[in-house]
């Protein structure tokens, strides 16, 4: 049932960045469908089923998925960059600035950002929905959130002494977490409803997802994941591995996945997609 949906979440939100750059040409279009290609898109389906779970129309439902979408690739274009992480791979492919060159992949995530944005204004709904969708991914992916989350990240870099477990926590919450919260609570926003279960659920699932991140970066295969492993070990960089052990690092993403399912009992069976997601976070092998 969740591979089906996860399926048909994957279908939808391509058809849907399809049309959004439609109209698009040039080398920066290509490169923004290049790196819109492909990927898990586990915030795409957030987003569907946060919208399935209040009735919302999937013509409002599809676009706000896209857009996630955008704002995550957007992010990766960025982070894979010299000046970042220096990443030569994603998805299996090179990334945008060895595909292309450094110009073209910083215009590359600006212009996914500022796209993003557009389809979030022009959603057809009520104004209202509009403004609180826009200042939220706003708030999630600026420098409360995501961008945050990478500064933080860069300082630990050439900190004098790793980070501790709070520390930590709070630096994935921004770079990892807080554009998966804003994914869980989308369909919630636009149905004008009480979106605070659904954030608990997506926070838990944010940090599982993370910390199942870390164990990858030890334990996957790098010809699967499409990019390459073991580059927080060699970077000496605090991970909830190091700093939980690799049991324990384990046991706290089930902890956490428990704590996400819990969060989903106001909405009964009918959110059986989510808690499989929230298990398939910590399960998955890419």
């Amino acid at each position: 049932m969740f591979q089906d949906a996860l399926k048909d979440a994957q279908a939808r939100v391509q058809a849907a960045l399809d049309t959004a750059m439609q109209p698009l040409d040039g080398t920066i279009a290509e490169a923004m469908r290049y790196t819109c290609n492909g990927g898990k898109r586990l915030r795409a389906f957030l987003v569907m089923e946060g919208a399935r779970l209040h009735d919302v129309d999937p013509a409002l439902a599809d676009p706000t998925a896209a857009v996630i979408e955008m704002i995550h690739a957007y992010s990766l274009v960025h982070d894979d960059l010299p000046c970042m992480d220096n990443d030569d791979l994603r998805r299996g492919l090179p990334t945008v600035h060895i595909q292309w060159d450094e110009a073209i992949a910083v215009l590359t995530g600006d212009a996914l950002q500022t796209l993003a944005f557009e389809v979030l204004a022009g959603l057809d709904t009520d104004a209202d929905t509009r403004v609180t969708l826009v200042s939220s991914l706003a708030k999630a992916s600026g420098a409360q959130g995501m961008v945050l989350g990478q500064a933080l990240d860069i300082e630990a870099e050439s900190a004098d002494r790793p980070l501790t477990l709070p520390e930590i926590t709070r630096l994935q919450a921004g770079k990892t977490g807080a554009l998966i919260e804003w994914s869980g609570t989308a369909g919630a926003y636009l149905a004008k409803a009480d979106p605070a279960p659904l954030r608990q659920y997506a926070q838990a699932l944010g940090l599982a997802f993370q910390i199942a991140d870390d164990i990858l970066d030890i334990e996957g295969d790098a010809a699967k994941m499409g990019k390459a492993v073991h580059k927080d070990a060699e970077a000496g960089k605090a991970t909830f591995v190091t700093l939980l052990g690799m049991d324990g690092a384990k046991s706290r993403a089930r902890e956490l996945v428990g704590q996400a399912n819990d969060a989903l009992s106001p909405y009964g069976a009918r959110a059986d997609n989510l808690r499989q997601a929230a298990r398939f976070v910590i399960d998955r092998d890419t």
